[in-house]
């Protein structure tokens, strides 16, 4: 003997299972540099019709409401929260924050380009701007070597000066890209997003311009992970985990109850 309630209570379950999954990810990038909080999103599975609303009752009513029975939840989608993280100074001239709109560009080992919110830069041997990984900001930037007082302004123009000037000069433009759809931008781990037909095309541009966040020298964007909410939800997704967990038990005795008795 079956029973849809069993098949409703799993499908709840599973649901919990990937809400609780999300938000120890979100609590394991708690001090993630540029790490944007993740959000699981549900939606109700195919109704099954017995009556349909406004279907004769008789030959001169109507059913007001019908009857239809849900047959469980499914994951929709997981989406991204994309509110601002906490400015932390580092007084570091290679680390990099974005106040507002944009991701930093960088150039994958594929060639192909990859964009970050984690502003933590360093230099090469060769003075190149390079992630914690080693990939280069796109466009890029070299500073010479000896080059002193180096300085990033909220458009992204780097400066510095350079052996045998008296004068700083400009060594090359941070540009910021954005997109349309923030949300649907592809995570391939490493602090790393990629381009995906749901984000759109990036619009690429100085920082402060076109919508474009302000580019902060000396700073890192924290993660927007809040810890206290989280814990609250994860107390919320435990508690809804447990009360399907009791609905299959529940059912599973009414079913023994049934084959014993009849």
């Amino acid at each position: 003997m079956t029973n849809a309630a069993l098949q409703v209570a799993r499908t709840g379950l599973d649901a919990q299972n990937t809400k609780m999954r999300v938000i120890a990810n979100n609590l394991a990038n708690v001090n993630t540099t540029g790490f944007k909080r993740d959000r699981a999103d549900f939606a109700t599975l195919a109704y099954q019709n017995v009556v349909t609303p406004g279907a004769p009752s008789d030959a001169q009513n109507r059913y007001a409401s019908g009857i239809q029975l849900g047959t469980g939840v499914r994951l929709s989608g997981i989406g991204k929260i994309d509110t601002q993280g906490t400015l932390q100074n580092t007084e570091n001239a290679m680390d990099l924050a974005i106040e507002g709109a944009g991701y930093f560009q960088v150039e994958r080992p594929d060639g192909t380009t990859g964009y970050t919110r984690a502003g933590n830069f360093s230099l090469t041997a060769e003075g190149n701007m390079v992630t914690s990984d080693g990939l280069p900001l796109v466009p890029a930037i070299q500073v010479p070597q000896g080059a002193t007082a180096v300085t990033i302004g909220t458009n992204g123009t780097v400066s510095a000066t350079v052996p045998g000037q008296t004068e700083a000069s400009e060594l090359g433009q941070i540009e910021l890209a954005n997109f349309t759809n923030p949300a649907g931008l592809l995570s391939v781990g490493n602090n790393i997003l990629t381009e995906t037909a749901a984000s759109g095309a990036p619009q690429v541009g100085q920082g402060g311009q076109e919508g474009l966040g302000n580019v902060r020298q000396g700073a890192l964007e924290g993660s927007n992970v809040n810890i206290v909410e989280e814990l609250v939800n994860m107390i919320e997704t435990q508690r809804a985990y447990e009360v399907n967990s009791k609905m299959i038990s529940a059912t599973d005795e009414m079913l023994q109850f049934v084959n014993q008795q009849l």
